[in-house]
């Protein structure tokens, strides 16, 4: 674009419209800079599958800011850059820059339940830099994490579903845009991160790369590689302290997400593979690495263990596989690309004072729970609970430190919350725009202590209006869970606190829902839970008992020792644990009393 100067020259503010409410502020772009220093942007990823895009940014807790660099490799008459819930093109926060064939210009502007693009009445995006560099043409600007205007998205804790596109033709006009008339993306990423320094790892740590051995990646749009790596026989116990990423330069924007899992420490051999993780020609004791030692997603950082603690690897009765899974994302199909990414383990031999643990909450793996279908938003609910904590849990209790949260397809949120006393305590982590397809362990702001005899309540929302059938749950990809990975301190025997409804009460629904519907001729007992609920006939009454029978039915528990074993006592028909809701459900007061939601 001819008018983007290489000088840097301060250009006018125009005021480009006005509407009955206020005038609209938009900076028309020459070469543009404010009088600030250099802003350091420690967080970063590409956008597009071919990297033209890349996005930058830092964070300012102090002034609830966040500060965005966009680099265009080759720009021609604008960019759009957005967010919306789930990555919609509708209804859409969006900042602009586009040109008429002669100017350009930069504003704060949203799209409608049409696509179509309005200039905003309130400008919240403050443009800062606006240049063209060797590399590409910068644009770097800011807008606070809650703006108080109602077509704006708030930035929050979770993942942030990021929208972008370029534009190849002039705008008479930012009216005359529809984003559903020219090539969009979207990109999912953990924007706000905790405010915290990056330890220094002691000298003596070693590495070990797992890694995909050279593969081809296939040139098909979603692929998910599984690799096998044995650990040496004679490795002693050490501590995991630290792991990062490792990608091969030029695949930045296809290696999607990584994780590590380890093998059942009983499994004294696995054949060699290397190939996709669908291929049912794969061994089946694949199914046996379900532990996850490590999880990486597109713009995520290194992780690094507490200085107290450690993961332990290696050593009697650990085990003795890792399984590697790469997410290669596609959309170009290219083909012919070689990629050796995969995660870099940080470890040492100098023991830290405590194994770092993971324990998993939430709902157990069954059908039991399921979800009706065509519902927009239907909640599930899993328990740890008192009487399981008070059991397992050291006197101390336990230090939470990160966690990552894990649903299926139909998962849009997941909310882990601390109860003590009756009352809730604190929140350990949560994720309103949950993604199945943006999956990492996220540390927590603070660490969380976890005492006997405390509950801690996994919450999770679905959305199945594409379905004409029940979800239940289950281990495939269009079944559900409801899971948060916990990572603590000091590693207890517990490793599983889950629960679901128990199976008796479920069955009088089943009895009383046929009933209603004239059907005396029940089946309950006779199939299992999975065809109960495909036979009901599902209309708003089956769906909302249901959503009654599990926020009142007593719970079977499910207080697992890492032998998979349950502890000593009675687990089954637990009454559901009463908690008096007291955490603020707004995070951003706005002016004139009212609230800002997300």
């Amino acid at each position: 674009m001819r008018i983007f100067s290489k000088d840097v020259r301060l250009q006018d503010f125009t005021i480009m419209y006005f509407t009955g409410l206020a005038a609209l502020m938009v900076i028309l772009v020459a070469s543009y800079q404010a009088s600030l220093p250099p802003l350091p942007m420690p967080f970063r990823m590409p956008l597009d599958p071919l990297g033209n895009l890349q996005l930058a940014w830092n964070i300012s807790y102090a002034t609830q800011e966040v500060y965005i660099q966009l680099r265009v490799a080759e720009l021609r008459h604008g960019v759009v850059l957005g967010m919306s819930d789930r990555g919609e093109l509708t209804n859409a926060d969006l900042v602009v820059l586009w040109d008429n064939g002669t100017r350009s210009y930069f504003g704060d502007a949203w799209s409608d339940s049409k696509g179509r693009v309005s200039l905003d009445s309130q400008q919240d995006y403050e443009l800062i830099e606006a240049k063209q560099k060797a590399d590409g043409f910068y644009l770097l600007f800011k807008r606070p994490f809650s703006t108080c205007d109602p077509r704006d998205y708030v930035i929050e804790e979770g993942t942030v579903h990021v929208i972008y596109g370029l534009l190849d033709q002039p705008l008479a006009s930012l009216g005359d845009l529809n984003l559903s008339r020219i090539h969009m993306g979207v990109q999912r990423v953990l924007m706000l991160r905790p405010d915290m320094p990056s330890p220094t790892l002691p000298p003596e740590v070693k590495t070990m790369d797992v890694l995909a051995p050279n593969v081809i990646i296939p040139n098909q749009e979603t692929t998910y590689w599984c690799y096998i790596q044995k650990l040496p026989d004679d490795m002693s116990k050490n501590h995991i302290v630290m792991y990062e990423s490792v990608i091969t330069p030029g695949n930045e924007a296809i290696v999607h997400h990584i994780e590590v899992f380890e093998c059942a420490p009983d499994l004294r051999e696995l054949p060699q593979y290397s190939g996709s993780c669908d291929d049912k020609m794969k061994p089946k004791k694949l199914n046996l690495c379900r532990h996850v030692l490590a999880a990486w997603a597109m713009g995520a950082e290194a992780f690094y263990y507490p200085p107290d603690a450690g993961l332990a690897i290696g050593g009697p009765g650990s085990s003795r596989f890792l399984r590697l899974e790469v997410h290669y994302h596609n959309p170009l199909l290219i083909s012919g690309r070689h990629d050796s990414s995969g995660i870099r383990l940080h470890y040492t031999h100098n023991l830290r004072r405590y194994d770092a643990g993971i324990m998993e909450l939430g709902l157990v793996y069954t059908p039991v729970m399921a979800i009706p279908p065509k519902q927009h938003t239907f909640y599930l609910t899993g328990y740890c609970t008192s009487k399981c904590t008070q059991t397992a849990l050291p006197p101390g209790g336990i230090y939470v430190f990160a966690s990552q949260l894990h649903t299926h397809l139909a998962g849009r949120g997941v909310r882990t919350v601390l109860v003590r006393g009756g009352k809730e305590l604190d929140v350990v982590q949560e994720d309103q725009h949950f993604s199945t397809e943006y999956q990492t362990i996220r540390v927590l702001k603070k660490m969380i202590n976890i005492l006997p005899g405390d509950v801690l309540i996994t919450k999770c929302t679905y959305n199945t209006e594409d379905r004409s059938k029940p979800t239940v749950g289950g281990f495939g990809i269009m079944e559900e869970m409801c899971v948060n990975y916990i990572h603590y301190y000091p590693r207890t025997q517990l490793e599983l606190c889950k629960s679901h409804v128990d199976p008796g009460y479920l069955q009088k629904y089943f009895s009383f829902i046929n009933r209603f519907h004239g059907n005396d001729q029940c089946v309950c007992g006779d199939v299992g839970v999975t065809d109960q609920y495909a036979q009901l006939h599902w209309d708003d009454f089956a769906g909302e008992v249901l959503d009654s029978l599990y926020n009142t039915a007593p719970i079977s528990m499910h207080c697992n020792q890492s032998t998979a074993r349950l502890f000593p006592g009675e687990w089954e028909k637990q009454p559901l644990p009463e908690v008096t809701s007291i955490l603020p459900k707004h995070r951003y007061p706005c002016e004139g009393g009212a609230e800002s939601y997300s």
